[in-house]
């Protein structure tokens, strides 16, 4: 997929359309919360999927993903070395010590939530420490990243911020950190992906104007060694190319007066 055509300026939602992203959004969040809680040693990623896609349709939303460009799921699941774009299926199954990323997307009353994230089977704790370190870090990304969403400054600036937060990243936690070519965020609205593609790395001050309501989808995907990658026969699993383990985190994020908002946040399930 292709987003590259340059614009001058980010198109802007106005503040009743950030509501609805954010609407839509927060079924994201409550996918991937529920998915989260689900994944234990044992359970297949089919059973994820079909997680993902109760909490989505019992919100009276659309599940994006599902038919998208022939995409047979409502979530994608990359386990390990696989950085995006796995498909659901009964075959494989989660282990404890597995680091499995999450990416959702749904779509409510015409606008659509989208958001990645990666944790590890069995907590956080399960992980050995450079598959933590590579998560921690991969969140950090983001989160820092995010900052760079505010009115006035460039779409590459969002790209500068993020791939200067990667080489603190690798300082803070000891590690080196591949930023995965090719692949980045995207303008977000009525669609899954709009104009502008976002690249996760970048000189500053270049780009479409980010406007106030301006809305991108930011995902940081890093590895522990190469930049390189390829699709497997599936023609939809992305993995590193030398084997080496991936994290991938996103959120949907608009540029308003006071601050980066994020549309897909995650509130923790109560019973």
């Amino acid at each position: 997929m292709v987003f590259r055509k340059r614009r001058k300026i980010i198109p802007a939602k106005t503040p009743g359309e950030l509501d609805a992203m954010q609407a839509a959004g927060e079924v994201v969040g409550k996918a991937l919360q529920a998915v989260k809680a689900a994944a234990t040693a044992g359970v297949s990623t089919l059973d994820l999927d079909k997680v993902a896609e109760d909490v989505i349709r019992s919100a009276g939303a659309i599940p994006t993903f599902q038919g998208y460009q022939g995409f047979p799921a409502s979530i994608c699941v990359s386990i390990n070395t696989e950085i995006v774009h796995g498909i659901p299926n009964d075959r494989t199954h989660v282990r404890t010590g597995d680091l499995v990323s999450i990416d959702c997307g749904a779509t409510l009353d015409g606008w659509v939530g989208d958001s990645a994230w990666t944790f590890g089977i069995g907590g956080q704790e399960a992980l050995k420490p450079p598959a933590a370190a590579l998560n921690e870090a991969t969140e950090w990304v983001l989160m820092e990243g995010m900052k760079a969403m505010i009115p006035g400054n460039r779409l590459s600036d969002v790209s500068h911020a993020l791939e200067q937060a990667t080489r603190q990243a690798e300082q803070r936690w000891g590690i080196t950190l591949g930023i995965v070519d090719g692949y980045g965020g995207h303008g977000i609205g009525r669609t899954m992906h709009e104009q502008p593609w976002l690249a996760n790395e970048g000189r500053p001050g270049r780009g479409p104007l980010i406007q106030d309501g301006s809305v991108l989808a930011i995902e940081p995907m890093l590895t522990l060694g190469s930049v390189d990658s390829f699709v497997l026969d599936d023609g939809w699993t992305v993995v590193t190319a030398d084997g080496s383990l991936a994290a991938h985190w996103e959120h949907t994020v608009a540029a308003t007066a006071t601050g980066p908002r994020i549309l897909t946040p995650r509130y923790k399930i109560t019973k």
